[in-house]
């Protein structure tokens, strides 16, 4: 019974210390908090808590602060995430679901998580390297120039202008144009880009007017007439091919750093090592790929202080859970170890969870 009593006292001061900043003492504890016992209990609980490293005194008063261990000890013992209100719930569905576009919903998704939490929202960009490949779009632009539209499983979509080896009349590039799109969805579609281009690239070869490797002409495999500008063909073929192989950077959104300046007493020596750590996308992205910690409810994962092994970043915690759109990604909050750990929890969990829905539709 001691054991759940001094949980009960632990818990009290984490929700104290986060909802005023000032230490707290037994007093206050017996004030604010129906713990049915006496001062002199509360103050016994409040010296075992200490000897055990969960609390500390940040200087001679009587009041006590959570360490990172206390606060690792209370949001272990959560028993569950505290839901949002239907109305916060609302809230999250309408302003996401007014996204135009992948952009769009990855910048308010971060600044929704800021508003959300009071911390500084950090999101990973789903993966282009991992995505497959939903429509391949072509269009005739000019004699010598064709437009190639990539559509992804993410939701994403690429644009880029293909040149021609040789130019042609505008009856012959809407005619080689029509009879490829067809085609080269039949041999992309629902591959990821490495396998969708390994596949074009090798019916290039076949269509003739050179292979994968620049050589030798290749037998059959062409559209329409063999002899209907087949080299044109084998050679736009390879060049999406070639855009579909290229690897793609890793992003990420970052938002709401002034919520880290407004919370500058929070952090142990200075706010700058943080800002610098954040300045860095490896960084976020690291952050993001770290969910093999502690997982709490529902796979969101919370480190606490030293939990963080990115230098500059030991006196924050940082909140991620994932989110799927074609692939996985991560998206999470970081703010000063004096976090509201359940609200926190909550929104990254909900947020991810109506992106997941929005982005998959």
């Amino acid at each position: 019974m001691s054991e759940d009593r001094r949980l009960e006292v632990l818990r009290a001061i984490v929700q104290d210390f986060v909802s005023t900043s000032e230490p707290v003492g037994s007093k206050a504890l017996l004030e604010r908090h129906k713990l049915g016992v006496s001062a002199a209990t509360v103050r016994n609980d409040m010296a075992a808590l200490e000897d055990d490293g969960l609390i500390a005194a940040p200087h001679t008063s009587a009041g006590r602060i959570p360490t990172d261990a206390g606060y690792r000890m209370f949001v272990d013992k959560l028993s569950e995430v505290k839901p949002l209100s239907r109305a916060e719930r609302t809230a999250i569905r309408t302003f996401l679901g007014q996204s135009v576009d992948l952009d769009d919903v990855i910048s308010r998704t971060t600044r929704l998580l800021s508003s959300l939490t009071g911390q500084a929202a950090v999101m990973q960009y789903p993966s282009l390297n991992t995505a497959t490949v939903r429509h391949l779009e072509l269009v005739t632009m000019a004699a010598d120039k064709v437009m190639l539209v990539v559509i992804l499983s993410t939701g994403q979509v690429e644009q880029r202008v293909l040149d021609l080896p040789r130019p042609l009349t505008v009856a012959e590039g809407d005619t080689l144009v029509g009879a490829l799109r067809s085609a080269i969805n039949e041999r992309s579609s629902g591959l990821r880009r490495p396998a969708a281009s390994t596949a074009l690239r090798e019916w290039a070869g076949e269509l003739g007017g050179g292979t994968a490797d620049g050589g030798g002409a290749g037998d059959g495999g062409g559209i329409g007439d063999p002899g209907d500008h087949r080299d044109v063909q084998a050679a736009l073929v390879r060049e999406i091919a070639a855009v579909l192989a290229e690897e793609r950077e890793e992003r990420v959104m970052l938002a709401g750093t002034a919520n880290l300046a407004r919370s500058s007493n929070d952090f142990p020596m200075t706010i700058g090592p943080v800002l610098e750590a954040l300045e860095e996308h490896v960084v976020l992205l690291r952050l993001l790929a770290q969910m093999d910690g502690q997982q709490i409810a529902d796979g969101v994962s919370v480190r606490i202080g030293a939990e963080n092994t990115v230098a500059g970043l030991t006196g924050t915690s940082v909140v991620t859970t994932s989110y799927t759109a074609g692939s996985v990604a991560g998206l999470g909050v970081l703010g000063p170890t004096r976090m509201d750990y359940p609200t926190t929890m909550a929104a990254v969990r909900a947020v991810a969870r109506y992106v997941t829905d929005i982005l998959n539709q």
